[in-house]
């Protein structure tokens, strides 16, 4: 009921906020995330150089051109001479270059896709992190509320019984020093709620001091995630995903090196414009030409060994990183469902302890106004109910991010 209270009057005292689902808090991280956009320019980078790549198959164009004027005038002769040199080329076999470097930028492209939806997982859980946290340090905050409240109740009895002399002044002591201790406790507790909510506002990019109301709480019904079997995780996975394209990368990395000394044949257009040669006149003249281009490597000392050689060798890193990284997704599972597992045990646990606590405390409180128990006996069960409901809050926030965890391990 005293819940129900607190929550009542923090609507009443805030009339203009509205409560902020988890939903809502995740698409606005989205938006904002720096990290997102980050990866949005990677993969837009990633296009643009797969398209640049594929330009290797169209002709090229180019004009070289000169002009040169001398110190000296010989006879007759002009003292200077220019060139205009246009070329068309088509590259009619580049020993499979191009291709190599068209699959290197698609994979490329596909890699960027993976990395993109890998940072949106990221992304989701450290929303969803956000928002737990905040919703753990609200209810510590007003759990230690509730404890200074109850100390300063006791306190009244305390003083009350000490004026009319049933108890001596040790007792009085005891109480105000730890009702001192618990408003020290509730300052650093409102720090930490302070830090959450600027954390929690900045990562949706919104003032780091407005207020927030959340819609849901870690003591919500969170329902367990599906279990799914570690090679799924390992097939949904986008970083996975983005290991086995690198392999492939590689391996055109690989294609691409050999290429380079292959033959290659190209053929083209070219023309000529300048003066005559020498120029006595200025009278200049245009010609054109046809042309077939071959280039054979021969002997180039091993060079293209050890260069096939090092690309073999980064394929083969690439190949041990995917089959490490398969190793790392199978452990995360495991661990990941064995944490929710435990976490969602540990929540059981402690509502019943709670449960227990806070009827321990209220036949404390009783007894001692009754002169039945001492005031020891109310200390040892007040702080027994603030370590307990400490420790369901804690078993609760370590369970909705066992969730949230779990998720983004197996991309549900």
């Amino acid at each position: 009921m005293k819940h129900l209270l607190s929550i009542l009057m923090l609507a009443v005292g805030l009339p203009g906020l509205c409560q902020t689902t988890l939903e809502e808090y995740r698409t606005d991280v989205a938006a904002y995330s720096r990290t997102l956009k980050l990866a949005e320019a990677k993969r837009t980078a990633a296009d643009e150089e797969s398209g640049q790549a594929r330009t290797g198959y169209l002709p090229r164009l180019s004009v070289e051109g000169s002009f040169t004027k001398s110190f000296h005038r010989y006879e007759g002769v002009e003292p200077w001479t220019f060139g205009v040199l246009p070329r068309l080329v088509q590259t009619l076999y580049g020993g499979g270059s191009v291709r190599a470097a068209v699959d290197q930028a698609a994979l490329g492209y596909d890699i960027a896709l993976c990395e993109e939806e890998f940072s949106r997982l990221d992304v989701r859980f450290a929303a969803e992190y956000a928002y737990w946290n905040l919703s753990a340090v609200e209810l510590y905050a007003e759990s230690m509320r509730r404890y200074v409240t109850l100390i300063r109740s006791l306190k009244e009895v305390v003083d009350r019984r000490f004026s009319e002399g049933y108890i001596a002044r040790g007792d009085v002591l005891m109480i105000d020093a730890r009702l001192s201790e618990a408003e020290y406790e509730l300052v650093s507790v409102e720090q930490n709620r302070a830090v959450a909510l600027h954390n929690f506002n900045i990562l949706r990019g919104a003032d780091a001091a407005k207020p927030v109301v959340l819609a849901e709480g870690i003591r919500d019904t969170l329902p367990m995630p599906q279990r799914i079997p570690a090679e799924d995780a390992v097939a949904r996975r986008p970083d996975h995903a983005a290991a086995q394209l690198r392999q492939a990368q590689a391996a055109a990395a690989v294609r691409s090196v050999r290429a380079s000394y292959n033959p290659q044949v190209s053929v083209g257009v070219g023309g000529s414009w300048q003066p005559y040669t020498p120029n006595t006149d200025g009278t200049t003249t245009l010609d054109g030409s046809v042309f077939l281009q071959v280039s054979v490597p021969i002997f180039h000392g091993g060079e293209r060994r050890r260069a096939t050689g090092a690309a073999r060798a980064v394929a083969m890193q690439q190949e041990w990183s995917a089959a490490a990284l398969r190793d790392d997704i199978v452990r995360e599972e495991m661990n990941g469902w064995t944490a929710l597992v435990q976490s969602r045990a540990q929540v059981d646990a402690t509502e019943q302890s709670l449960r227990i606590a806070g009827e321990n405390l209220s036949i404390s409180t009783y007894s001692y106004s009754e002169g039945l128990a001492t005031i020891l006996d109310v200390l040892q069960a007040q702080l027994s109910w603030i370590q307990i409901y400490t420790n369901a809050i804690r078993a609760h926030f370590n369970y909705a991010v066992a969730v949230s965890d779990y998720r983004r391990i197996t991309v549900q």
